[in-house]
């Protein structure tokens, strides 16, 4: 098969407001011995990709295609032999014609060359690429963070900030599924009615309520087991006057601004455990790789997990452009969609 020589992508050559996002040409990928050839048909937005255009995250090089979570059709595969022959690859599923989701950060083009041994994750037949790409990253993320940043049993109480968002909905659900009760903040009544459609026992509207003061009457004055906070700025010192003794609090976002520095005692009152965690260090092995994405297919394939979809916006400078304000300016609920590309005959 020919390719072009120049393909289209939407990004960044420096850093700043929405306005540095452009319509772009670069390359075709350099596609190397162990990499699978990607034609991608949709990307998700996420908060991380405006860390990286406004300057928060220092990112290089550029042009950078700003996102880094897509999903798309298989067209070549690693030209090693010793690789297509290797048990681990024969592990992955990977095909001609297949299609896949994964994690890498500026992908948002027309085509895409990954490394077939890094977070790229063949998809099953019944999640189409429209669907993997609302829910690779934020699925995930939700899955190692009831797990491994703190193992969300029956009986625990849980707290969400924002429980409207995308991960939001999705931590409420699979709190819910184990046995937690669960607590969410949020800013409209709208969303608090979705909150609670998606298994938030209680939801705050922190514009008009004391959060502090009605979790703390929701728990008796005990607090919650856990905060998962993807606000950053704007709740974390509230989160220690709500967290229980020997509670954890997940600081896993800065949709407000970043946290501030810790001073360390503020952990010494009740034994609090605070972490920051980010989704590559829970997904570094095969292991993990093999163990957490197929562990999110069966909740989104099963409909234990419902992936909802706020808004889907073109390949384009503009639409970029306003999906980053939207998210960033508390208008959505759910999950964002770049639509990139068809690809005909297959599923999407």
């Amino acid at each position: 098969m020919s390719y072009p020589t120049k393909i289209k992508a939407v990004g960044i050559r420096q850093t700043g407001g929405v306005e540095v996002i452009q319509d772009l040409e670069v390359p075709f990928p350099e596609v190397k011995k162990t990499d699978l050839l990607v034609k991608i048909e949709w990307a998700g937005v996420n908060f991380i990709d405006t860390y990286h255009r406004s300057g928060l995250y220092t990112t290089q090089p550029r042009p950078l295609p700003i996102a880094k979570e897509v999903s798309g059709v298989i067209l070549e595969l690693p030209s090693d032999r010793s690789v297509l022959e290797s048990p681990d690859f024969k592990s992955r599923r990977f095909k001609k014609g297949g299609r896949v989701a994964f994690d890498r950060l500026g992908s948002l083009q027309e085509y895409v060359a990954i490394d077939w041994d890094s977070a790229v994750y063949a998809l099953p037949d019944e999640i189409s690429t429209r669907i993997a790409a609302a829910a690779l990253l934020q699925g995930l993320t939700t899955l190692a963070q009831v797990t491994e940043s703190y193992y969300v049993n029956n009986g625990d109480t849980v707290l969400i900030h924002t429980v409207a968002g995308g991960v939001g909905l999705l931590l409420a659900q699979v709190a819910k599924a184990r046995g937690a009760t669960v607590i969410g903040t949020t800013s409209t009544l709208e969303k608090a009615a979705l909150a609670s459609a998606h298994g938030a026992d209680h939801v705050i509207l922190y514009k008009q309520d004391d959060t502090v003061k009605r979790v703390l009457e929701l728990t008796n004055d005990k607090g919650v087991n856990v905060i998962y906070d993807g606000v950053g700025r704007a709740t974390f010192e509230d989160d220690f006057k709500m967290i229980k003794r020997k509670g954890t609090i997940v600081s896993f976002g800065n949709a407000s601004g970043p946290v501030e520095t810790v001073n360390l005692s503020k952990l010494v009152e009740k034994n609090v455990k605070l972490l920051r965690p980010t989704l590559s260090n829970y997904t570094v092995t095969l292991e993990e790789r093999n163990h957490y994405s197929e562990e999110l297919w069966r909740w989104v394939s099963t409909g234990k997990l419902k992936i909802n979809i706020h808004a889907e916006y073109p390949f384009t400078a503009q639409g970029v452009r306003q999906a980053h304000v939207d998210l960033t300016t508390g208008k959505t609920t759910g999950k964002l969609l770049i639509k990139v590309a068809d690809y005909p005959g297959i599923l999407t």
